[in-house]
């Protein structure tokens, strides 16, 4: 049996008015979409009948796809987070709602009887983030809230934002990696923060600082692949059997997605190292972008930071570091060169340190790595000079 597939603007109202149904399944499971993009491209209208949200992302391959949410998976995905967090809570929804983290907020305001506060659409604002947090805890607790790393910087770069975040139970941080030197300056600002790592296919965040939600299992293979299990998983991808096959298996009988992401376990806990496509090679030596990263973000002057790799008629890869830094500033290329050497070697120590406004991102707060490395290509271009120069 199968069910049709609605369309919906990607605003909360108008998913907190489609969601019960779909949910229940006594409507049409439902779809919001990015209203940059506007109109779904074309193809099947309807979906499985235990299919209750459709969830379309680019992944880290920029492939669109359309990833198929059951009723059953998001339920037990808030429960799970419920559980975890000291029970069902009042949420500020900070994220948009066509990306599984700004669903899922709504979700468990619906699923907890509660209405969501939601931030006001447009750039992320610690201003309105703190006018949004004093109007959520005028609701009986507890009280959460869900960010990506770059909105948690803005947060931590103003006091008052930062007092609010404080008065909050638990503040989500997943979307990307965050930096130890970040969840440093949470903590000690009194920040509860909670470390999530998950995708679309798991319904958003199913590994709480390194623990698996209640019912979801991981594994890491030989090649540090981590896979994971349990029933937050995806249904599989719309009218994409191709994708289902390759990131779906069964194993002893049980239904295991294989990411694409490395990792390893740290005293029990899940240590997210990067994706496997990520690692850099520079003169033969492999390098780790989120090792590098981590040590790049220590300095006091940086704020982001996206690693990549260039093209390098001599290195094969040239390993470039992106950041953003307090006022433009630009770091010391000798100095973070010694501070990674010191930590990775030699290999991983960056060639080039370059200062840009902001990070091209792809989703919420996640570093488009492709768009970083043509923005760190031409700007080296423009650094070099011209024949005869």
């Amino acid at each position: 049996m199968d069910r049709p597939l609605r369309d919906v603007p990607a605003h909360a109202g108008s998913l907190q008015a489609s969601l019960p149904a779909a949910l229940a399944g006594d409507g049409p499971a439902v779809r919001a979409l990015d209203p940059q993009v506007g109109a779904g491209r074309g193809g099947a209208s309807r979906v499985p009948a235990d299919v209750a949200v459709v969830v379309r992302t680019s992944g880290s391959s920029g492939q669109p796809r359309d990833v198929m949410l059951t009723a059953d998976a998001l339920r037990a995905s808030a429960a799970a987070t419920a559980d975890r967090l000291g029970g069902h809570g009042a949420w500020l929804l900070a994220l948009p709602v066509h990306h599984v983290a700004g669903l899922q907020v709504v979700v468990r305001s619906l699923l907890a009887g509660r209405e969501p506060t939601t931030l006001d659409d447009g750039p992320f604002r610690p201003a309105l983030f703190t006018a949004a947090v004093a109007h959520l805890r005028a609701a009986e607790g507890p009280h959460y809230t869900s960010l990506v790393p770059t909105q948690l910087v803005r947060v931590l770069e103003d006091e008052d934002a930062t007092a609010a975040a404080r008065a909050l139970d638990a503040v989500l941080v997943g979307g990307a990696a965050s930096s130890p030197t970040l969840l440093a300056r949470a903590r000690a600002a009194g920040v509860r923060v909670v470390t999530t790592y998950g995708m679309t296919e798991t319904c958003g965040g199913c590994v709480y600082d390194g623990r698996p939600l209640d019912g979801v299992e991981i594994a890491v293979d030989a090649a540090e692949r981590v896979s994971l299990t349990g029933p937050v998983l995806a249904a599989g991808y719309l009218g994409r059997p191709d994708l289902d096959a390759t990131t779906f298996v069964e194993v002893g009988g049980r239904r295991w997605l294989r990411t694409a992401d490395r990792g390893r376990f740290d005293r029990g806990l899940l240590q997210v190292l990067g994706r496997l496509d990520d690692v850099l090679v520079t003169g033969g030596v492999k390098v780790d972008p989120l090792a590098v990263e981590t040590v790049v973000a220590a300095h006091p002057l940086v704020r982001e930071v996206c690693v990549v790799g260039v093209p390098d008629q001599h290195w094969g890869q040239s390993v470039v570091a992106v950041v953003v830094t307090e006022g433009g500033a630009q770091p010391s290329l000798t100095e973070l060169r010694s501070s990674v050497a010191a930590v990775l070697g030699p290999a991983s120590a960056p060639r080039q340190v370059l200062v840009v406004d902001a990070l091209p991102l792809r989703g919420p707060g996640k570093p488009d790595r492709r768009a970083v490395a043509r923005t760190a290509t031409a700007l080296m271009a423009r650094r070099s000079p011209g024949p005869g120069g």
